[in-house]
């Protein structure tokens, strides 16, 4: 394969990018900057998050109460309802 389509190397890229200040658009991002950031990403997430892990232990107690009340009233229900009969 190499003798029918050798390997040329690509020519270098040329990464120009001018150096200038711009006293107006410095000043208008560090404004833009300043109003945009009123939270980090990390605090909403985190607060989200223990939001969220706080409804799912609720959630999960309550099953488990339930479940202990339907072993109870099973237990009940068997010992005292089927043993009258």
């Amino acid at each position: 394969m190499s003798v029918l389509f050798p390997k040329v190397q690509k020519p270098r890229e040329w990464d120009y990018r001018p150096i200038y200040f711009d006293k107006e658009k410095e000043a208008r991002k560090d404004k833009q900057l300043a109003r945009l950031h009123k939270g980090s990403f990390r605090e909403e997430h985190e607060k989200h998050m223990n939001d969220l892990r706080r409804k799912q232990k609720s959630r999960l107690w309550f099953f488990v109460a339930l479940l202990i009340a339907l072993g109870i009233a099973y237990f009940i229900i068997s010992r005292y309802v089927i043993s009258a009969e």
